[in-house]
C-alpha cells in the first residue's frame, strides 16, 4: 500500500521546507514548546504503562485480605503512643491497630479511653473504623512483639514502633508492593550484613554502609510489612537459644525475624524509597557500641542457624508515578 506522502508532488515539498526554514520565531517557539510538552506527556503515560504504578486515589478492594494491622510496640512513651495511634487511624487501609504492651502495670483506664477515642475520632471519614485492642503481656521481652495475634483477621502485619511515623500515602504504597510479595518483607529501613574472611564472620552495615553501596539484606521492624504466619514461626519454630539471646540481651529482635524469613524464602527483603519521621528521643541505635552488639548477633544467629541465610539485594521499590528519572 502506497503511503500518503506520495501523493505529494516534490513541489510542495519544497514549498513545506522553505514555510519552515522561513517561518517566524514564534512560530517555531510554539512548535518547540509543543513538542516538549508531547514529550512531558508521553513520558508521564510511559511510567504508567512500564513503571510500578500506584494511585492513592484508585478504590480499595474490599475484605480482609486487602487490609493490614498495625502491631504498634510502645514501651513506658504515651505520649509517643498516643501521637502513632492516631495518625494510624487516619490510613485507609488499616484493620487493625494492636499495641504490645510490655510493661509490669497495665495501661491507665484515662489512657485507654484517649487511645479509644482517638481511634474513632481520626478514622470517622474512613468506610472502617479500625479495630482497637492493647495486648498485655506479663513480662518485659522483645521476643512479645512478634507473639501471635488472637482474632488477627487480616494476613498483613505492619510492624511499627511508636517513635515512627510513616505518612498514609507511604505506607498504602509499601502495601500495595507488599499484596505482589507477601511472602517477603517490605520496609523502610534497610541494613546489611558483610562478609570480612573465610571461614566467614559478619559485620552489621548500618544506613550509611547501604547508602553508599546501594546494597542492603534486612529490613527492620520498626517498619515494615510481613506476612501474619511469621508471628506463629517466630514464637514456635524460631530456634529457642535465638529468642533466649534476645531476652536477656534487649536487643536483635529484627535482625531474627529477617533471619527467619529469608531462611523460609531463600529471598531477599523490599526496601520501599519513602520518608519516614521519629517523632522520639534518640533510640538505641545511638548508643555506644550498638553496632558492635548487632555485629555479635549475626554471627551468633549465623552459627545457632548453621550458616547465613540473609540475601542481599540492590533492589529499591519507588512509585514510577512520581519519578521522572529511571
Amino acid at each position: 500500500m502506497k503511503g500518503h506522502c506520495e501523493h505529494i508532488s516534490p513541489q510542495w515539498w519544497r514549498v513545506l521546507l522553505l514555510f519552515f526554514h522561513n517561518g517566524s520565531y514564534r512560530f517555531k517557539l510554539i512548535c518547540g514548546m509543543f513538542l516538549v510538552l508531547s514529550s512531558l506527556w508521553l513520558a508521564s503515560r510511559a511510567s504508567l504503562i512500564m513503571g510500578w504504578h500506584y494511585d492513592p486515589n484508585e478504590p480499595k478492594l474490599q475484605g480482609a485480605r486487602y487490609r493490614y494491622t498495625v502491631l504498634l510496640n510502645t514501651w513506658k512513651r504515651d505520649d509517643l503512643l498516643k501521637q502513632s495511634v492516631a495518625h494510624y487511624s487516619s490510613c485507609k487501609s488499616v484493620d487493625a491497630i494492636r499495641v504490645v504492651w510490655s510493661e509490669v502495670e497495665p495501661p491507665s483506664d484515662n489512657l485507654q479511653s484517649i487511645l479509644s477515642a482517638s481511634v474513632f475520632s481520626r478514622s470517622r471519614n474512613l468506610q472502617h473504623i479500625p479495630e482497637f485492642r492493647v495486648d498485655l503481656n506479663e513480662d518485659d521481652n522483645l521476643n512479645n512483639r512478634f507473639k501471635p495475634i488472637e482474632g488477627l483477621e487480616t494476613e498483613a502485619v505492619f510492624s511499627i514502633d511508636d517513635d515512627v511515623i510513616v505518612p498514609c500515602k507511604t505506607l498504602e504504597f509499601a502495601f500495595s508492593v507488599w499484596l505482589s510479595a507477601p511472602d517477603s518483607m517490605v520496609g523502610f529501613v534497610p541494613r546489611m550484613h558483610w562478609t570480612d574472611s573465610k571461614p566467614p564472620s559478619y559485620t552489621y552495615g548500618g544506613w550509611w554502609s547501604v547508602w553508599w553501596t546501594g546494597t542492603y539484606s534486612m529490613v527492620l521492624t520498626k517498619a515494615a510489612f510481613f506476612h501474619k504466619k511469621y508471628l506463629d514461626l517466630y514464637t514456635y519454630h524460631l530456634p529457642p537459644l535465638v529468642r533466649e539471646y534476645v531476652r536477656s540481651e534487649r536487643n536483635c529482635e529484627d535482625i531474627a525475624m529477617s533471619f527467619l524469613v529469608a531462611n523460609a524464602t531463600s529471598a531477599p527483603p523490599f526496601w520501599v524509597k519513602g520518608r519516614i519521621y521519629e517523632i522520639g528521643s534518640t533510640g538505641l541505635s545511638s548508643l555506644t557500641g550498638h553496632n558492635h552488639r548487632r555485629t555479635h548477633c549475626l554471627n551468633y544467629f549465623s552459627s545457632i542457624f548453621g550458616r547465613m541465610p540473609l540475601v542481599a539485594s540492590n533492589v529499591k521499590v519507588v512509585t514510577a508515578h512520581r519519578e521522572w528519572f529511571w
